[in-house]
């Protein structure tokens, strides 16, 4: 054999078997011996190779952290600084409870697509009162699982698990991008069936019945009712909605002819349009008033004549409050508490629930009012391309495809009998 070029490693015998080394660049730029390690020189030779072809494509990190090192700082350096908190609050979760205890020792580039499988199939079996020491941890008159001798039996759902894989195969991708690892082993494992539970939504009859019930008790989540069903708004964006993100021109002039800051019929009367850039969220025990999920959420939204007119009475409802407020915290919103803080999200599903009991409608998530909403812009005689935009269709197809399915002209004319009731028409 010929003398080996420069940096081209060589292979010997080390301890009980072989050893060899090639000379790579780091991720950092440094040059640096990878080594491998096997009991025959064959072996090892087979490695060897292997590492000079990794070495061709690009950098190759010779000390490679266990995956529970990597993702601490994956979730510190990498998803704190540039996700939403909810989201680095769900990885932070799924990090601690399920992947780092069982899988956190295996170093990154040892992990195997059957290790994640293995874990995944267990994670779904496996109790996790017994897993997580939640019994153990209980006072002893309280201890009623594993530490007692009668499991609960306590697995967690297909979702969740779907859910903990998702953040590894997230973190691992983080990995690849600082070329720690060459491959992904989440990516490959077989995922359990999620077994996702259909929710009817509500009719227009029931939506109309529920606003209807909102309106004549003058509750003060009117407006929100009204987002939520109206306007597709999830939860949290309809609680952030801020007084200065409402805009339309000629208020100032038209309200000054009915003596009122924010007249309800000037606002149904003009084009009103809202600006969607706040949401209200619970996170970590925290409550924040943050920035809108995606930038498509910000464009503008046109009002239609119900939603303009909730719009000023809610207006006219905060302003009474800071009136009548002897301390006042300003967040600018529209929707406030007595002292105009922001409203927490639990208490408004409390809300929500309690009206559905109150208009005698079937009781459903506030989440499941999205699917309502297409139906509602149907009967309100939205023009396609306005709901095309209230909607966030990206083609006016999908959209003329909802307006094929017309609702019945009686909840129409019910719907216009609920705006006049807002606006004091007849």
């Amino acid at each position: 054999m010929g003398k080996r070029a420069n940096k081209e490693g060589s292979i010997f015998p080390y301890k009980n078997g072989y050893a060899a080394y090639v000379w790579v660049t780091t991720p950092a730029g440094e040059d640096r011996r990878k080594w491998a390690y096997g009991k025959t020189r064959e072996e090892v030779h087979e490695k060897w190779i292997k590492l000079h072809t990794e070495a061709k494509k690009g950098p190759v990190a010779t000390k490679v952290p266990k995956l529970s090192e990597y993702l601490a700082y994956w979730l510190k350096e990498v998803i704190e600084p540039h996700k939403a908190p909810a989201t680095y609050t769900n990885y932070e979760m799924f990090v601690r409870l399920y992947i780092s205890p069982k899988l956190g020792k295996k170093r990154l580039d040892k992990l195997t697509v059957r290790d994640v499988q293995t874990w995944l199939n267990k994670l779904v079996k496996e109790c996790q009162c017994c897993a997580q020491g939640k019994d153990a941890a209980r006072a002893l008159e309280k201890r009623r699982c594993c530490a007692v001798g009668r499991c609960c039996k306590e697995a967690v759902s297909e979702r969740t698990a779907n859910d903990a894989r998702n953040t590894l195969r997230n973190g691992l991708n983080s990995a690849i991008r600082e070329e720690l690892i060459s491959r992904n082993a989440a990516e490959l494992v077989q995922v359990p069936k999620i077994r996702r539970r259909k929710e009817m939504p509500w009719s227009v009859e029931d939506a109309r019945q529920f606003l209807e019930s909102a309106r004549r008790d003058d509750d003060p989540m009117y407006l929100a009712y009204v987002l939520v069903l109206v306007l597709g708004f999830r939860r949290g964006e309809a609680l952030g909605v801020a007084g200065d993100a409402v805009r339309w021109d000629g208020w100032e002039r038209s309200c000054a002819d009915h003596g009122t800051a924010f007249c309800p019929e000037c606002f149904a009367n003009h084009d009103v349009e809202l600006m969607v850039e706040r949401q209200v969220q619970r996170v970590g025990g925290k409550l924040l008033v943050r920035e809108v999920k995606t930038e498509s959420s910000e464009k503008p939204i046109p009002l239609p004549g119900i939603v303009a007119t909730a719009m000023a009475l809610a207006l006219q409802q905060r302003d009474k409050l800071q009136a009548d407020a002897t301390e006042w915290e300003d967040s600018g919103l529209v929707l406030t508490t007595a002292t105009g803080r922001p409203i927490e999200p639990r208490n408004f599903n409390r809300s929500f629930h309690a009206r559905c009991r109150k208009a005698g409608v079937r009781r459903i998530k506030v989440h499941t009012t999205r699917k309502t909403c297409a139906s509602l812009l149907v009967a309100l005689d939205v023009h396609p391309r306005v709901a095309m935009q209230v909607l966030r269709h990206s083609q006016i197809s999908m959209t003329m495809n909802v307006y094929a399915e017309v609702p019945s002209k009686e909840s129409r004319e019910a719907l216009k009998r609920l705006g006049g009731l807002i606006t004091g028409e007849d």
